[in-house]
């Protein structure tokens, strides 16, 4: 738990590849209980909502949101989705909402 900060900033690090594979197991944190889920959701939503205009910034948000998707099938619930849902809604680009809702259709 204490550890999230540091964690947060590797999704940060200038190869994007190292960044991307950070973002992309985060999901895994919120596994650990209900004050780890609650911490993510709140470093999900952060990250998503401030990563505009980084280089790479659809790729961010969409695994933020298939992790998102991951963790909401490993441990159904409707604050995960809600979540998701209203990160979803931020994106102002029609290709990129599509693209990313189509993760929570499936």
């Amino acid at each position: 738990m204490e550890d999230i900060a540091a964690i947060m900033e590797v999704t940060r690090d200038p190869m994007f590849v190292t960044a991307r594979h950070t973002i992309q197991h985060l999901w895994r944190i919120g596994l650990g209980g209900a004050e780890q889920k609650r911490m993510l959701l709140d470093v999900v939503a952060h990250r998503f909502e401030t990563c505009e205009g980084e280089k790479n910034y659809t790729l961010i948000r969409y695994d933020l949101l298939v992790g998102l998707r991951k963790l909401y099938d490993s441990y159904p619930d409707e604050e995960i989705r809600k979540l998701a849902a209203e990160l979803i809604e931020l994106e102002a680009d029609p290709k990129y909402k599509k693209k990313y809702a189509a993760e929570w259709r499936k």
